[in-house]
Parts: structure tokens; sequence; C-alpha cells
């Protein structure tokens, strides 16, 4: 795959002094789905808005599909799709034109067997002559990936897409970012769902006080970071962990009634075996053992926690 989107030590600076962005380097590559993820205030909008033009940045540099965001502002942003978080639209306005509106913006001639496909795709045909107002937010929400679509985009921005949505529609816009990638759309998400950049994104991006932590393919990730959990319930609880079974990897559960150890699975030992062991020599009896798997979830708080110390 070739880079479509390179940004270079991009920074953007407020009267007063805030950095909300320092120094941000990050290369895309064509058709894939990238998540950045990042507290409240971490710079995920604003690092979106520099590349889209709504923010001027204070230094740096972004190309999209060759064209530099400053000097070749008109052809980078013809390459760019965006669909905000606030959903502003016309109220009284029908979709369809809502959306042919957004492709005649961009200098596009009207091709109405487009924006059919579009709404079709998006389950709006049905809705093609209600006015917005007339649309419950999750639709609205359809509208604004389909005006963001109407241009045809190579690189699409999705922030915070599924704000607010309930969580069948929220699968309906997995299923529509997996087609528009299978057509070779790249794909900028920002979401505080980490389940969703778990279930469709390809790399992660953390960001945190305007900078990329890391920038990673998810599955290495997960596999790198990741931790296991082995479960040992016990037949009886206990008030403290006895002397023997101490250690940095082993704690006792909540209510006392098991023993939760934490382990590398790409280690040589596991250490289990010993454990087991342990707990044997110590006369406790096992009632159950469950295995757990971190999700991207716990290795996200963790890395915004490293970078908060």
């Amino acid at each position: 795959m070739s880079t479509i989107l390179e940004i270079r030590d991009l920074k953007k600076s407020y009267d007063g002094g805030f950095e909300a962005l320092k120094g941000v380097n990050l290369s895309i590559e064509e058709g894939e789905i990238i998540a950045l993820l990042g507290p409240n205030g971490a710079g995920k909008t604003t690092l979106i808005s520099a590349i889209c033009g709504i923010v001027m940045p204070t230094s740096g540099s972004v190309s999209v599909g060759g064209h530099d965001i400053g000097t070749d502002f008109r052809a980078a942003r013809t390459l760019i799709g965006l669909v905000p978080q606030e959903v502003a639209l016309e109220p009284f306005e029908k979709v369809i034109n809502t959306v042919r509106f957004s492709r005649g913006l961009f200098g596009k001639r009207g091709d109405d067997a487009l924006i059919e496909t579009i709404l079709k795709r998006l389950s709006l045909w049905d809705k093609r002559n209600n006015q917005i107002k007339e649309l419950s937010g999750g639709m609205k929400r359809r509208v604004l990936i389909a005006k963001a679509l109407a241009h045809e985009p190579r690189v699409l921005f999705l922030d915070e897409p599924t704000a607010g949505v309930d969580v069948e529609l929220r699968k309906d816009m997995w299923d529509i970012v997996a087609d528009l990638k299978a057509d070779g759309v790249t794909i900028i998400l920002t979401t505080h769902y980490i389940e969703e950049a778990e279930a469709i994104a390809d790399r992660i991006g953390v960001i945190a006080k305007g900078e990329i932590l890391l920038v990673e393919d998810k599955d290495a990730l997960m596999l790198r970071m990741g931790k296991k959990e082995l479960e040992v319930q016990l037949s009886a609880p206990l008030d403290a962990l006895p002397a023997s079974l101490q250690s940095d990897t082993v704690r006792l559960g909540p209510d006392g009634s098991s023993l939760i150890y934490t382990y590398d699975t790409r280690a040589e030992r596991t250490g289990i075996t010993k454990l087991l062991s342990d707990v044997a020599a110590e006369g406790l009896v096992l009632r159950d053992v469950v295995t757990r798997q971190s999700s991207l979830e716990d290795i996200f708080v963790t890395l915004v926690k490293e970078d908060a110390a």
C-alpha cells in the first residue's frame, strides 16, 4: 500500500500558550482503517480540524495524496470527507438535496446515480424526500456520512461518528465502514467507544496532551501489551493472601474467594504450574479456574495513565 496521508511535526498553539498539538508525526496508508484514541482534550479533533483546513496549524506539514494542505489546499481537500461530531444540518431541507449540495460544493457535476447508491447504502433512500427535522438522531448521522461521501473522497474522517446512537445502529455503522474500506477508502476514526476501535480498526493510534504516544497494528499491540489473568476460584474465602503466594503478579479477589494471577503469554514459562502447586501446598481447595485476556481498553487506560504519571 502507498501512503495517502503524511503528517510531519504538526503543531498548534493558541493565544495564552496552550499547545493543542505538539509535533505530531503520522503516516497513514491507502485503504486502511486507523482509530485515534485519547481522553477528552487529547487533541483528536484539533488534529482532524488542522488536516481538513478548519484550524490553521502553527507549524508543520500535511499532505493528502501528495497535495500539501497549505500550498495546494483545494486539491488536498477534495480528497477528504469529514463527518464531524456535531450534527449541523439544515432542518427544513430534504435529505437528497442536502447530499446533492455537498457534492456541488466541491465543484463536482451532478450524479444522481451516485447519490442514489450512497443513500441506499446508508439506508436513507426511502427517506430521501423527508426533511432533516423529521429524522431520528441516528438517521441524521447517516446523512452526515452521505454528505461526506458525496464528492467521492479517498480519505474519510469520522469524528465520534456513533456518539449518542444505540448499539444496533453503531454496529450498522461498523458494517458501513467495512464496505467503504472494501472500496479502497482510507478511514481515520476517533471514538470514545474502545470496542469500536477493537472491532473495526487495522491500526491503533493513542494521543494524549497533543502528542502521539504510539501507532501500531491492532493485533500486534494487543499481543505486545496484552496480559492474561488466571482467576483461581476457592471453595472458601481467605482473609489475607498466604505468605507463600505473595508477589507482584498475584492478588486476592475482592471478596477473598479467588486468587487473581497476571501473566505474560509470550514468556517462556507462564508460572501457572508453580502457582497451582503453591496453592495446593497451602491446602487451599479449588472450585474453578477461569482465564481472561486483557482488552484494548485495558491497554489504552494503561498507556494514558503512564503518560499522566
